[in-house]
């Protein structure tokens, strides 16, 4: 039987793939494995059309071994065009063949610059959206890309939110533009693991790269990480084998 991403003693370390073909996402996890990934982020907007179906959604599961997977269905790469209710509808699919973690944007069908819905009935329609995604057997992550700073008691309204939706873990990222505001950021860890009941992933851009280095020893429930550098890797996250000997030498 396949883990979760909940209830796990340390920061789980969750390699993200992003790849236009299943092919590319084998190949990663086949590279990962051996430096010790304990989780993979599938990222689907990056994938072909061609290969968005259920029979490849299963197999790249199974393929993971006993490794839980996190499914990504953001509104870029070759998602661009797509209404929220197609990217819901396409999520409640990779729910169905296997996916442990689904990332449901805090803005869907209501989008907002600090991707955080406001609108009621957009609101009514996410809690019902993770009630069937429940419903499958996934567990969901809430994520607001703010992507700036902001104080302290903004990101715990946008946390609050998520909890209150249903989310069993919240996701936020932010940003830092110099040393007041990176140090104000790691302050703001410790409130979230005061405040909140469920487990959280907070991250930085900007200045405020530490955050995903040592966010896990803090109290962030896991580390998102890749395994090399790549024309769709995220720049700003780490090497999985550099945050794995950060986190064994810190334990």
């Amino acid at each position: 039987m396949k883990e979760t991403f909940l209830e796990h003693g340390k920061a789980l370390l969750t390699v993200m793939i992003q790849a236009d073909n299943p092919g590319r996402i084998k190949e990663l996890i086949d590279r990962s494995v051996p430096e010790g990934a304990e989780a993979f982020g599938m990222q689907f907007e990056q994938m072909k059309s061609e290969y968005r179906t259920k029979e490849v959604y299963r197999d790249l599961f199974s393929y993971a071994g006993d490794k839980p997977v996190y499914a990504t269905n953001y509104r870029g790469g070759h998602n661009m065009g797509k209404t929220d209710d197609t990217l819901a509808e396409e999520m409640l699919e990779i729910a169905d063949c296997g996916a442990a973690l689904c990332d449901i944007m805090g803005d869907y069908f209501d989008r907002q610059p600090d991707e955080l819905a406001v609108d009621q009935t957009a609101i009514e329609r996410q809690k019902a959206l993770i009630k069937k995604l429940h419903d499958k057997g996934a567990q969901v992550l809430m994520s607001s890309h703010v992507l700036k700073f902001i104080p302290a008691e903004r990101v715990l309204e946008i946390a609050w939110e998520h909890q209150r939706r249903g989310a069993d873990i919240c996701k936020i990222v932010t940003g830092a533009e110099n040393m007041e505001q990176q140090l104000e950021n790691l302050k703001i860890i410790n409130m979230l693991k005061e405040n909140l009941k469920i487990p959280f992933l907070f991250l930085c851009g900007g200045e405020c790269g530490i955050l995903r280095r040592i966010g896990g020893e803090l109290g962030c429930c896991m580390y998102l990480c890749v395994h090399e550098y790549d024309a769709l890797a995220t720049p700003q996250q780490p090497l999985l084998k550099k945050i794995k000997a950060i986190r064994d030498n810190m334990a």
